[in-house]
């Protein structure tokens, strides 16, 4: 039974006993009863005008509540001039502007993200409640060269294309690369967002095979030259010098030998070079001990001092007496800080200062030197496999640096500061 129907009922029996009880009480005064039937007359009069005070907010309510049911925003109320009509109205207005807002700012976000989606130069590939495939963008059908109408609704497994196949028990939040015939390659991952409380996935993929390919071949192509230069630079001469020695006379036996020579240095020189190309690919694993870093700088720098007195310059060392343990392969950091002072060295040229600055509390340590510096155009690629700035260098010194100190796992920097001088910062794991 609604509250309508209950408040009519009510009305009608209380004023159905009023005229009752005035009939048998009053039927013996004619003009007490007219009265009080008056009276009573009065008060269903003012029991139905209550009635539609009480009413109309339910009616006011309903009909925003069908409004709302039917997802129409638009339907507002004007105001009767009932102080509390009128408030319950004013807040119903508010309400429905604020749902008619929200709801246009969703639609936007709706439309913005399902465009991003569709534009994305990634694979994605969005799976409902139950691991079935929802909706893939143009790209991700792209990938695997076939429409969304032909997947929809099947799960991953139940596609036949190996790039699906491969991702069916990859885990939320990890990635994975998958290789297609050794040609094709794609990075995977799979995330989560939450649908109506619950969890549903998506996997991204995104093409490898072209940019791994274009690196591969600067690579390859930046060492081909460099080696063909190399091993020409060399050739040439050492042809030269055999083909010379094969006319000298047992009187110039000198000069014969002396030839030899220079040609065999020629080829170590060159075996050396080959050798640092190799190092740099079957660099091997460090053998981690604990040293103390500031003893190894004392050792290097020892190492290096009479080349950097033969060009003028001075070393700084700004260490404190105290034992900085670090757990690393000593031979590996040696190797990084002779690289690290020796291309310190090359760029000061001549009367400069190098300075070592350590900061245990850190696990911080800095090479600064007071060289020409690097430019903005090198410091963007100054990590790169065997990029240099030397008219002559091979690039490898950097790259060998790079190499130890990520399988170190410790974060670097190389940057020319605001004060002139050139820092290599090791924050060391």
């Amino acid at each position: 039974m609604t509250l309508k129907v209950k408040y009519i009922l009510f009305i009608a029996l209380v004023h159905s006993i009023l005229l009752v009880f005035s009939f048998y009480w009053l039927k013996d005064n004619k003009i007490l009863f007219i009265v009080t039937e008056a009276l009573i007359l009065l008060s269903i009069g003012a029991s139905v005008m209550l009635y539609q005070d009480f009413i109309q907010p339910l009616k006011l309510i309903m009909t925003g509540i069908d409004s709302i049911k039917d997802k129409d925003f638009n339907v507002k109320f004007v105001k009767t001039g009932k102080y509390e009509m009128d408030q319950l109205i004013g807040v119903y207005n508010m309400m429905i502007d604020k749902l008619r807002e929200e709801r246009t700012l969703q639609q936007q976000q709706h439309f913005f993200l399902e465009n991003l989606i569709q534009a994305s130069p990634i694979g994605i590939i969005i799976l409902d409640f139950d691991q079935k495939i929802a909706s893939i963008n143009p790209k991700a059908a792209q990938f695997i060269d076939l429409t969304d109408q032909t997947i929809f609704g099947k799960a991953l497994n139940e596609v036949s294309h190996p790039l699906l196949e491969a991702l069916t028990d990859l885990p939320s939040g990890e990635s994975k690369t998958v290789s297609i015939n050794g040609i094709e390659m794609y990075k995977c991952q799979k995330s989560h967002f939450v649908d109506r409380g619950f969890q549903r996935y998506f996997i991204t993929i995104e093409e490898l095979s072209a940019e791994l390919l274009k690196a591969e071949k600067n690579a390859y192509g930046k060492v081909i030259r460099m080696m063909a230069h190399e091993v020409n630079n060399s050739i040439g001469p050492i042809n030269s010098i055999l083909d010379s020695a094969l006319t000298y006379k047992a009187i110039e036996k000198p000069e014969y030998i002396h030839a030899l020579q220079v040609a065999m240095e020629r080829n170590q020189r060159l075996n050396i070079f080959m050798r640092n190309f190799a190092d740099v690919v079957r660099l091997p694993q460090p053998q981690r001990e604990q040293a103390d870093i500031h003893h190894i700088i004392r050792d290097v720098a020892t190492l290096m001092e009479q080349q950097a007195i033969a060009s003028g310059i001075e070393f700084n060392i700004d260490i404190p007496d105290l034992p900085f343990l670090v757990f690393i392969d000593v031979q590996q950091i040696e190797q990084v800080l002779v690289n690290i002072i020796k291309n310190a060295i090359e760029s000061i040229e001549q009367n400069g200062k190098i300075e070592f600055i350590s900061k245990p509390d850190l696990r911080t340590l800095i090479v600064q030197d007071s060289g020409k510096g690097i430019s903005k155009e090198a410091a963007a690629q100054l990590f790169s496999p065997f990029f240099s700035t030397k008219r002559e260098g091979q690039g490898i010194g950097l790259t060998l640096i790079r190499e130890i100190l990520l399988n170190h796992d410790c974060d670097f920097s190389l940057q020319t500061l605001a004060t002139g001088y050139t820092e290599f910062r090791i924050v060391f794991a």
